[in-house]
């Protein structure tokens, strides 16, 4: 379970999380959707740990995870988690099961001798088999995401984070990612977030979906509240409205993402 109460986070005078107030229960896939720079990300990442909030609480399993201090501490609770990146994130210069296996030589005690195996079996669950010895450059987009999906499973985590997981697909591969989430969910009990602006992939995955707006959650409800809501920012969302509440502004687009895009990075 992941409660988060009164979670803020700014970068330099950019505040993005002004109180975000979130529960996720055990086996839950949950469904972050809102405009870009409203904080689902940097929420993303101060739930793993990539980000400290400047204030609030994280609890999982029990555990304030904002009270962890080493990085023996930290990195013992990220291995509770898979994450998949918006881009993959996957090493150009590695084979997949290297990429794959990555985290398990740096994070598990599993004897390499068994590295190939475990890549091979997350390769299978994710749909793809016999690729193991190719680089990132030879697969196709769809792919890509599905490598590092199995790269996300492959130490067996408690909790996946997926962050944008159907984005430069095209609507069938989209659909392909979105199986795979809820057969995952439900061949390995797993605890999910999933974060993307795509609503027919939100309402197909989510038991929940809980909607951010200027750092804040407006509305947090089972999918078909959400499609009858009667939230004016939330009806403008889910519509795809360029009229509404909410206004974008061009200097205000990804000002969250790009922040945590030069963590990811690093």
């Amino acid at each position: 379970m992941i409660d988060a109460a009164g979670v803020t986070k700014s970068f330099g005078p950019r505040v993005i999380l002004r109180g975000i107030d979130l529960r996720v229960e055990t086996g839950e896939t949950l469904v972050i959707i809102g405009g870009s720079g409203c904080g689902k990300s940097t929420f993303l990442k101060c739930v793993i740990g990539l980000h400290a909030p400047d204030s609030g609480t994280i609890i999982v399993d029990g555990m304030d995870i904002t009270k962890l201090k080493t990085e023996g501490e930290i990195a013992d609770y990220r291995r509770r988690f898979g994450y998949l990146f918006q881009e993959g994130a996957l090493f150009d210069s590695m084979t997949v099961a290297e990429n794959i296996t990555f985290g398990l030589r740096y994070l598990t005690d599993i004897p390499r001798s068994r590295h190939r195996e475990i890549a091979s079996d997350s390769l299978a669950l994710v749909g793809l088999k016999d690729v193991e010895d190719f680089k990132p450059s030879e697969l196709s987009g769809g792919m890509k995401k599905r490598v590092a999906l199995a790269r996300a499973i492959a130490a067996q985590p408690s909790y996946i984070l997926y962050d944008e997981p159907t984005t430069g697909l095209d609507p069938i591969m989209a659909d392909v990612i979105n199986d795979l989430i809820l057969d995952l969910q439900k061949q390995l009990k797993i605890t999910s977030i999933v974060v993307t602006h795509d609503m027919k992939s939100a309402y197909k995955v989510g038991g929940r979906i809980a909607m951010f707006h200027e750092g804040r959650v407006l509305q947090a409800a089972r999918p078909d509240a959400i499609r009858v809501t009667d939230n004016p920012y939330v009806r403008q969302f889910v519509d795809g409205l360029s009229r509404g509440p909410i206004k974008m502004k061009l200097k205000d687009f990804d000002a969250e993402e790009s922040a945590g895009s030069r963590k990811e990075k690093a």
